[in-house]
């Protein structure tokens, strides 16, 4: 049990921000009967993440397996590291030291990230909503956490994002608003609320900063992303299933034997 619970906090206290807020979370329906999902899933965890961030509690081999890749086609292009087996843990070569260095703290192992970290909609979510903030050290900032630490890895793809700023009416203590004592005129403040203007590619415009994919592929490439996180977080998952069906099925057909045992045991006492 003390493990449990260590392992949450490690997890909880790894995403290298300030705190979490509440930032509502997008809805997603995983698919693990979706391998070509899946496997585009592990190609970008590969590509993308995995320089930071390990799967060490998961193997190539494994992956291979489930997915349905073939193990020359694992090998060539979803293992670069020579020196790895196809039975290897999906590890890094990024050290402690460079990691605090750099992040200041070290980035979390993904294994049961969407099982500890508010599910597969949290990761959804907090990929789709980082945006621009130039007093952050990597100049990026998060909806769904405050202050994060780390860079977006994905900006290229998705472009910048900018958070939508307003003019609203100041607001007095008395909850009234503040006018000019001349003109009578509302005082009026810029604040930026949790709208983002996305700077995708546009089918009608490309503007500046804008990402290599779309919206709506970006938001593809993040739930396939997503989608294979949640199957690396348990990925038993549909054999447990299967086999719990048939479980249950014996247990149906075996309890007809139980009560009919039940029935000629206990027949001479009533």
């Amino acid at each position: 049990m003390r493990g449990v619970v260590l392992t949450f906090l490690l997890f909880s206290s790894h995403l290298y921000g300030a705190g979490s807020s509440s930032y509502p979370l997008d809805d997603v329906s995983p698919d693990l009967t979706d391998k070509e999902s899946l496997q585009r899933g592990a190609r970008t965890f590969v590509n993308y993440c995995m320089g930071c961030h390990e799967m060490k509690y998961q193997r190539f081999q494994r992956v291979a397996d489930d997915l349905g890749i073939p193990e020359e086609a694992m090998m060539s292009n979803l293992v670069f590291d020579p020196s790895k087996k196809l039975g290897a843990h999906m590890s890094n070569s990024m050290s402690v030291s460079n990691a605090k260095q750099w992040f200041g703290n070290v980035p979390p192992d993904l294994t049961l990230y969407t099982k500890l970290k508010g599910g597969p909609e949290y990761f959804y979510t907090y990929m789709r909503t980082f945006y621009e903030d130039p007093s952050r050290p990597f100049g990026v900032n998060n909806l769904l956490y405050k202050n994060v630490g780390m860079p977006h890895p994905l900006v290229h793809l998705q472009g910048i994002q900018k958070k939508v700023c307003k003019d609203i009416p100041k607001i007095a203590k008395n909850g009234g608003e503040m006018r000019e004592a001349i003109t009578g005129h509302p005082l009026l403040e810029n604040k930026c609320g949790d709208e983002l203007v996305n700077r995708g590619v546009s089918p009608l415009e490309l503007v500046e900063n804008s990402g290599e994919l779309s919206i709506e592929e970006y938001d593809s490439l993040i739930y396939d992303l997503t989608n294979f996180l949640y199957y690396s977080g348990d990925p038993s998952r549909l054999e447990r299933q299967r086999i719990g069906g048939f479980v249950l099925l014996f247990l149906a057909f075996f309890y007809v034997f139980a009560w009919l045992l039940g029935r000629e045991y206990t027949k001479e006492i009533h």
